[in-house]
């Protein structure tokens, strides 16, 4: 039998993945997958360009709206309902478009991202109460043979690797030895990457034009909305672009002539960082920019 096919379209925000993945989508059969990390959270409109009602009319879309905004995903959980989603649309005879910018998630497609190592919550409490220098003192206890390339100047960091420690019973080069032998999720599909582009100049007025439809749909409303049903207790969602400059505005933090291009400058910030890892993380890939695509057909070369 012929190995089965994911498709998987990313690049930076605002590069116009979403067009070009319904275009293809309707083209080929197919179903997206989402691989964005805030899509997950009912509500959340405006600020992620969530696909609208209209857009998810015309293609099935699966993992958006998941979960209330006071609610955590974890990219384990992720997993789970990515390979449930995948097999329900292979199981209907219909091609998969993954598609999406959210490193940490677009690499659960690739490569294994976490261990099976459970850490109980009075473990966590235990390692929590430590101070950083205590936390790699024992680390280094554990670790007879040294920490490797472990950033102990990174409390999170630090606290983590300790609690995988304490819970396995292991170093951090043995956990290191088993995770590399995990198989990726997904280890029985074939990976057909494409990654969209533009030039600076081209993802600047794009960007500008994507905020300037935020605000002119709402978007302050939206996010008086979130926090009163607890968006900040959510530090992830709370804490993404659109949405964090909103809650200073609300704070007195920031005024609202200065929203526009606070929301924009924060964009441009991600779009570098997004590109940075998607060049160094990401395997052997066709890129391909956008102002060339001509037809669906044009984004995958196999």
């Amino acid at each position: 039998m012929a190995q089965p096919v994911l498709h998987v379209l990313t690049g930076p925000t605002a590069v116009g993945k979403t067009e070009w993945a319904l275009r293809w989508a309707e083209a080929n059969n197919a179903e997206i997958v989402s691989c964005d990390s805030l899509l997950f959270y009912r509500g959340m409109d405006l600020g992620t360009a969530k696909p609208t009602a209209a857009e998810r009319a015309r293609v099935p879309h699966h993992l958006i709206d998941l979960c209330d905004v006071t609610e955590r995903m974890d990219v384990t959980g992720y997993v789970i309902a990515a390979q449930r989603a995948v097999e329900e649309i292979a199981g209907r005879g219909r091609a998969i478009l993954v598609t999406g910018g959210s490193g940490f998630y677009l690499k659960s497609f690739f490569a294994p991202i976490a261990d099976d190592v459970t850490v109980s919550e009075k473990l966590r409490a235990e390692v929590a109460r430590l101070s950083r220098e205590d936390a790699v003192a024992k680390l280094h206890a554990l670790n007879a043979a040294g920490l490797g390339a472990l950033d102990i100047a990174n409390p999170r960091r630090v606290t983590r690797a300790l609690e995988r420690c304490l819970a396995s019973g292991r170093t951090l080069a043995e956990l290191a030895a088993d995770f590399a032998r995990q198989p990726p999720p997904f280890a029985g599909w074939r990976l057909n990457l494409t990654r969209l582009d533009r030039t600076p100049a081209e993802l600047e007025k794009r960007i500008e034009a994507r905020v300037a439809a935020m605000l002119r749909g709402a978007l302050i409303e939206e996010v008086r909305r979130l926090r009163a049903a607890g968006l900040e207790r959510n530090p992830s969602a709370a804490k993404a672009i659109g949405y964090r400059e909103v809650l200073a505005l609300f704070d007195g933090q920031l005024a609202e002539s200065e929203l526009a291009a606070a929301i924009a400058q924060n964009t441009r910030a991600l779009v570098k960082k997004q590109r940075t890892w998607f060049r160094t993380q990401l395997p052997a890939h066709r890129v391909i920019a956008a102002d060339e695509l001509r037809e669906p057909a044009d984004l995958f070369g196999w």
